[in-house]
């Protein structure tokens, strides 16, 4: 953000309290509206290490003009069309040197009816931009790729973009919003704004710019059982300003940049009063390790609720109701086997022969890790084996289950065991839809 940042991401709060949730879905045509998912803090901050990555391997920085920018381009669009997005690179220049925008439609919804969430993604010279502003662009990237994942139908259409050049004047948003006809600008039906959300001295601000969209964040804050207030030090200084200077609604959420937290925001929020929200603002220390990752979770679930509501999105399947655990386990390396409970009641008779599992497994190498579904009678079905071959990290997947000799009440477990040393991970949630 130019000399101040919006930041902010949601947990639920059977993430943070660590229970269970039961979410009745439609059992049958016509679709109901869906809840947002939870977005993996994992995924997001594994975006952040590849935004510091370039940031290394190109001077340090990822400012306009700059290698390091373009690098950050190609990484986020290379994500959104493997997962089916349109994406458009749109230049500009400023400076002498040659800027980009990337643009990313979902197919579908309503054109006539855009809403669009944005984040820049350029840093200052001074440093990387891993709070100010990785952590909006991932945020909103995490989310983007979660619709892809629930092939959400919203009625509106779905539009995401990460700005050049913000931290010079608003020059890429500036230079999109210019270049819309009027025509084109009088279909947004909004505009949400994530600019630093992971400050490590956070605070919880929201943008009061539209009622609705500042309703939509405040009553998911109020549900998690944290206050909020208004944004005030970003005012002007984002990209949303260039949206709400030709009439589109805009709201978003912030963190805090270079502004004092206060003992009643300390008291309030935690945190240390008489520091700033962000003291590794636009210098070389904000890194990877200047998030807050509190923060930054419950944010970056408030950019997916945000999206899934005020674009009144619906899912295809699976329907029927699931039931999830989010609270984290941890899988010893080398060592006995864990499990995450997954109690389900209010179901009658058995449970389905496409009985659908939802992992999410946090792993430095995923091929040491064996994973079984334990029905509530001891019975086991193996989702995956480990193998020497499996290279990569984590295991974000959905496995089908024939369990129609089961009873459906009771309590499940998804169970890992860690066969083979040196990588270590834990289980960050699972969810079963019947």
């Amino acid at each position: 953000m130019t000399h101040s940042v919006l930041r902010r991401t949601a947990t639920t709060a059977a993430a943070l309290a660590g229970l269970l949730l039961a979410t009745p879905g439609a059992s049958a045509a016509p679709a109901q509206i869906a809840a947002a998912p939870d977005i993996p803090l994992a995924s997001v901050k594994a975006h952040l290490t590849q935004f510091q990555s370039i940031a290394t391997a190109n001077g340090g920085n990822r400012a306009h003009g700059r290698p390091g920018y373009r690098a950050s381009i190609d990484y986020v669009k290379g994500k959104l069309d493997a997962a089916g997005y349109t994406t458009s690179l749109q230049t500009f220049t400023y400076n002498g040197a040659t800027g980009y925008n990337l643009i990313a439609d979902w197919p579908g919804g309503d054109p006539n009816q855009v809403l669009m969430a944005g984040a820049h993604l350029d840093s200052t010279t001074s440093g990387p931009g891993i709070n100010d502003n990785a952590t909006g662009s991932a945020a909103v990237l995490e989310t983007a790729l979660a619709v892809s994942r629930a092939q959400l139908q919203p009625d509106k259409h779905l539009r995401f973009g990460w700005w050049g050049a913000e931290e010079l004047g608003l020059v890429g948003s500036k230079a999109y919003v210019n270049g819309l006809p009027s025509a084109e600008r009088a279909k947004f039906a909004g505009y949400l704004n994530f600019d630093m959300i992971g400050s490590p001295n956070p605070g919880y601000f929201v943008y009061d710019d539209d009622p609705a969209i500042e309703k939509t964040f405040k009553d998911y804050y109020a549900g998690l059982g944290v206050p909020t207030e208004i944004e005030t030090e970003g005012d002007g200084r984002s990209d949303h300003a260039s949206f709400k200077n030709v009439g589109i609604p805009v709201g978003g959420l912030f963190t805090g940049a270079s502004r004092t937290k206060t003992a009643a925001q300390a008291q309030k929020w935690g945190g240390t009063s008489g520091q700033a929200f962000d003291r590794c603002y636009h210098t070389s220390c904000d890194t990877t390790a200047n998030i807050n990752d509190t923060a930054l979770d419950r944010n970056s679930d408030a950019v997916a609720h945000a999206i899934w509501t005020l674009s009144a999105g619906t899912t295809t399947p699976p329907p029927g109701t699931s039931f999830e655990n989010t609270a984290d386990v941890a899988i010893p390396d080398n060592g006995a086997a864990v499990s995450s409970p997954v109690t389900v009641t209010g179901r009658t008779g058995n449970a389905p022969s496409t009985l659908k599992v939802d992992v999410n497994v946090v792993h430095t190498y995923r091929g040491d890790v064996v994973l079984d579904l334990v029905a509530p009678d001891g019975s086991a079905y193996r989702l995956k084996n480990s193998s020497s071959s499996d290279s990569a990290d984590n295991i974000v997947a959905t496995y089908t289950v024939n369990a129609s000799s089961e009873v459906a009440n009771g309590t499940w477990r998804l169970r890992a065991q860690d066969v083979a040393a040196q990588d270590t991970g834990y289980i960050n949630s699972v969810r079963l839809t019947f």
